[in-house]
């Protein structure tokens, strides 16, 4: 028994933010129905290479794309420009406590599927929409993807060298993380809206932004801005409030350093071998080092050069300096406490096998349960018709006959 379970969800996004937000309800127990276009499906289906290898160690038409975003949820194919099509969605939309959906504002009205149409049918329903910029505002109308969000929202200009150093210039994050803050944002959204249908009765209309999930994870820079009026700039790997806490270059590559505070400094001090530099006035305490950062960086460089990175993070953990590697994917899974916490998992699948990463949601009495794998497109179509609407064999059989399902 999931936290959800006995919750279901028509979920009828694609791409990331949608199918994250729901794959995150679906780790929880809740059911949750995909509804995809018949023929192609999900956009990221055909988001590759990579593909999942089958048995034979040929490419699948399974991407990995969409393999990250969409386990524990059943595929159900509908075409729902046609009017039958429409009917369908809104028999399933009747009988389930949670829609997901990522169209352009307005875009599902013209089938009798936006939130008013569904919500006369079920007035207990949670729907959640989830756009670039929101229901309302000048852009509302416009496509949003998750890097034309970092930019416009801002996190661009806080990602990369900064200006005059080699490599400098904005750059996006290396995941589409606005995509997945969003889908986060969503999940907690539906959690609280579901609370307010148990102590009320009634469901409600979720109205999620990229451009607003995007502005607000900017944290503290934007504080660092409202609080002074000037824009952050971009600092590499450094960080605008603690000094250090930046990677820095070893004898055989580069390490991370992390200082949170002025004693783990006194103690990096000491295995630098430059004790004096906790007594200076410049360097005593995090304000005076982040005023004095161009002097202090330049010294630290000077000092890490002369050890490998597993001499300081051997030497530095020993002290409880925090400090790191930087690891490629391959290192990152290889990790003894991933290993250990069971991030990377293997789920059976129609072709032989899928790996996924294991959900960070850890609950005592109801844990995560990986029940699917990843769908393959429509492979649920007559079990969820049968099981949620009651069709028989030949209704549904004449529902395909029409390209219908």
């Amino acid at each position: 028994m999931g936290a959800l379970t006995g919750i279901r969800v028509l979920d009828l996004s694609r791409v990331l933010a949608g199918p994250w937000c729901g794959q995150n309800l679906a780790d929880l127990g809740a059911e949750v129905i995909k509804v995809e276009r018949p023929g192609t499906g999900d956009d990221t289906r055909q988001w590759g290479p990579p593909y999942l290898k089958d048995r034979d160690g040929n490419d699948s038409r399974e991407a990995a794309y969409f393999l990250c975003a969409n386990r524990n949820k059943e595929s159900l194919t509908i075409d729902f420009t046609q009017p039958e099509g429409q009917r369908l969605v809104r028999e399933l939309a009747a009988r389930s406590d949670i829609v997901l959906e990522n169209f352009k504002v307005g875009g599902l009205a013209a089938y009798g599927l936006d939130y008013p149409s569904l919500q006369a049918l079920n007035p207990r329903l949670i729907y959640c929409s989830i756009t670039g910029f929101g229901q309302d505002g000048p852009y509302a109308s416009r496509a949003g993807y998750d890097f034309m969000v970092q930019g416009l929202g801002g996190l661009m200009s806080l990602t990369g060298q900064p200006d005059g150093s080699d490599g400098a210039g904005p750059m996006k994050v290396g995941v589409a993380l606005t995509d997945v803050l969003t889908g986060l944002y969503a999940s907690i959204a539906v959690l609280a809206a579901l609370q307010h249908r148990e102590r009320e009765g009634v469901g409600q209309y979720i109205d999620t932004a990229l451009l607003d999930v995007q502005v607000a994870c900017l944290a503290n820079q934007a504080l660092n801005y409202l609080t002074t009026g000037q824009a952050p700039k971009r600092l590499g790997n450094a960080h605008p409030n603690i000094v250090p806490y930046q990677s820095f270059p070893t004898a055989d590559g580069d390490f991370i350093l992390t200082v949170g505070n002025d004693s783990q400094f006194r103690k990096f001090a000491q295995v630098a071998g430059k004790p004096e530099w906790a007594d200076d006035p410049r360097f005593a305490s995090n304000r005076a080092r982040v005023e004095h950062r161009a002097e202090l960086i330049p010294l630290i460089r000077q000092a890490t050069v002369f050890k490998t990175s597993a001499q300081w993070l051997s030497q530095l953990a020993a002290v409880g300096v925090p400090c790191g590697p930087i690891n490629d994917l391959a290192q990152v899974f290889a990790d003894p406490h991933v290993v250990a916490r069971g991030l990377k998992i293997e789920m059976p699948h129609a072709l032989g096998s899928v790996p996924q990463v294991a959900s960070p949601l850890r609950l005592s009495a109801s844990p995560v349960d990986y029940r699917l794998p990843p769908p393959q497109l429509g492979e649920h179509s007559a079990q969820v018709l049968a099981r949620v609407l009651g069709l028989s064999a030949a209704e549904i059989a004449a529902l395909q006959g029409n390209g219908v399902v």
